[in-house]
């Protein structure tokens, strides 16, 4: 069975940073989609798959806390769980933690599988919904 929380490191580089060396606020964002993107893939699940098929996950809610922040050249790492699983649609709780164990950044996030085709929501497909199961 595939581990219930994911871990997925990130270094602070100069352009995540705002004019005074700490991360603006909207990249944790970007930090936080690459960590989900890497969890689907270390699934099996590619994203360019999913498009190929004019299916997505579509990001429907965010809800975000900022803590402490983060500073260029520090390493953080973001964590990644679900919290809830529907049939169409995914409620992911991710944590931004310092390499000293210091809190930065939480965040609910709940993303909808979308047929981009009709433009609706749609069943998540079973292969995914399988992958997603075995690790909520």
């Amino acid at each position: 069975m595939a581990s219930p929380s994911f871990q997925f490191p990130v270094r602070v580089f100069y352009e995540d940073t705002d004019a005074g060396g700490i991360v603006y606020y909207a990249n944790y964002l970007k930090f936080f989609e690459r960590a989900r993107t890497e969890w689907l893939r270390a699934l099996g699940i590619s994203q360019s798959s999913f498009l190929e098929h004019s299916l997505g996950f579509v990001v429907r809610r965010v809800e975000m806390d900022n803590i402490a922040p983060a500073r260029l050249d520090d390493l953080i790492t973001v964590h990644t769980e679900i919290k809830q699983l529907k049939k169409a649609s995914v409620m992911f709780s991710q944590t931004i933690t310092h390499s000293n164990g210091t809190v930065l950044c939480r965040m609910e996030v709940n993303v909808a599988c979308v047929d981009f085709t009709k433009n609706k929501p749609c069943p998540i497909p079973a292969f995914i919904l399988g992958a997603l199961q075995s690790v909520s």
